[in-house]
């Protein structure tokens, strides 16, 4: 399994006002991050100050210019569904990510146990 490499496919695929936030990170972004705070409206992320819809994608995301790489603008603060992605090989696969190789499709089992090892400081480890 390669490093990210900062494709952005899952916050392109996921950005937009599909993630779930929880009470507690409302909370502390009210707190101490009002800016992030303003993008929240009635349990919903991503929901612009200005029209009151759900934006398309993450008001958060940058793409670098002149390159084929995002930022995370808030990638500190990031919600836990951010935080904790990926999940597992099968999600990876399904959203076409990049740091996925060949002999990782062959033994998703091996696959999978060295995806926990790179996200255990992002997220828990997915429960067998």
């Amino acid at each position: 399994m390669k490093e990210c490499n900062q494709c952005g496919k899952c916050c392109t695929n996921y950005g937009g006002g599909n993630l779930s936030v929880t009470a507690r990170e409302i909370d502390w972004w009210e707190t101490h991050s009002p800016e992030i705070a303003s993008y929240v409206s009635n349990g919903r992320i991503w929901v612009s100050p200005v029209t009151g819809k759900t934006m398309d994608r993450c008001p958060w995301l940058r793409k670098l210019p002149g390159q084929k790489k995002y930022i995370c603008r808030i990638y500190y603060n990031r919600p836990d569904d951010c935080r904790h992605y990926p999940v597992d090989i099968e999600q990876m696969v399904k959203d076409d990510c990049e740091m996925l190789e060949v002999h990782d499709l062959r033994v998703p089992g091996k696959a999978q146990k060295t995806l926990d090892r790179l996200m255990s400081d992002s997220r828990p480890p997915v429960k067998p």
